[in-house]
Formats: C-alpha cells, structure tokens, sequence
C-alpha cells in the first residue's frame, strides 16, 4: 500500500466516523460544529470591526478586536483537546461551511453599532445552545476534560452576552431567547 492509498484510506475511515457520529450526535461531533461557529464567527466579527460607524466606533473597535482574539483563543484551544481527546476537528473550509450553524450575511457590513452588537449576542446565544449539547454529551460519554473545557466557554459566553448587552442598554438576557430545535437526546 503506498503512502497516498494510507492517506486516502484514513481519509475515507473519517468521512465515514463522521457520518456515523452525526446520525447519532457525540461530544466530538458537537465539537465539530463549535469549531466551524468559531470559524464563522470570526468572520463575523471582523465585519463589525471594520464597518462600525458612529460615535462609538472607535471604542467598538477595539472591542471587537477583544473579541477576534479571544475566539481564535478559544478556537486553538479548543482545537488542542479534541487532538488531545483523540478526536479530529474540521480544518477545511468546506468543513466549516457544512459544519457551522451562524447565520451569515454580507448586508451586516450596513447595519449601524447597535445592529452590529445585538448580531454578536444573538451568535454567541446561537453558540450556547452547541456548548450546552456538547457540555451534555461530553459527560454523559465520561470525557471530564472536554466537558470542563465546555463549561468554562459557556461562562465566558454569558459574561461576553452580559457585556454586549449592557452596551446596548440591555440586561443580560433581555430580547434573546435560547431556541433549541433538535429533540433532546437521551
């Protein structure tokens, strides 16, 4: 067998796992679909910084430059203890683009600030309801690291949430509704 019939095979055997773990969703392929957020959120931050407009747009920028950092933070992180956990995050863009569950849109380059600030609570919402499937999945299959590395990103989402939201006036929850369509997995 040659090198590239090795790697073709790997390949396929993954293709195949991946099938399997998305019929029948685990912490890993939970895991999967938070990364692909991650990828798009970052894309979608990188709009609010570079369009915000107004006169809190210098302050917002540097917000939002926070931001970019952290998720990409997060995103290695995250990325460390899925390898770490035997498990292989997506890492092309037709992953990500399979994979993610953000809404994406190229007119939110003209939304004014506070569009732009309850776009990124309404994402970072849209995340947690992913964080907590994997928080739920992660524990039920006894993976105790992957779990606490979900627990702590769901803390850090709420705080973001809270901050986002006093920025607009807001108290932390106020206008965001969690909405979970999946069936609940036992």
């Amino acid at each position: 067998m040659t090198e590239k019939d090795v790697i073709e095979t790997n390949y396929q055997a993954e293709v195949k796992q991946a099938d399997i773990d998305h019929h029948k969703p685990t912490a890993g392929a939970m895991s999967g679909h938070i990364v692909a957020n991650f990828w798009y959120f970052d894309v979608k931050l990188h709009q609010a910084l570079w369009y915000v407009k107004g006169p809190q747009a210098i302050a917002l920028q540097e917000f939002y430059e926070n931001l970019i950092a952290e998720n990409r933070t997060w995103l290695d992180r995250l990325g460390a203890i899925l390898l770490d956990e035997n498990e292989l995050p997506p890492s092309t863009v037709a992953e990500y683009t399979q994979y993610a569950k953000m809404n994406e849109d190229p007119r939110i380059k003209y939304y004014d600030a506070a569009e732009l600030l309850d776009e990124t609570a309404h994402d970072i919402t849209t995340a947690n309801l992913f964080v907590d499937r994997a928080i739920l999945l992660a524990q039920k299959e006894n993976r105790p690291a992957l779990s606490a590395f979900f627990v702590e990103l769901r803390g850090y989402n709420n705080h973001v949430i809270r901050t986002v939201q006093a920025l607009l006036g807001k108290t932390a929850w106020d206008g965001l509704v969690e909405e979970d369509d999946e069936d609940d997995e036992d």
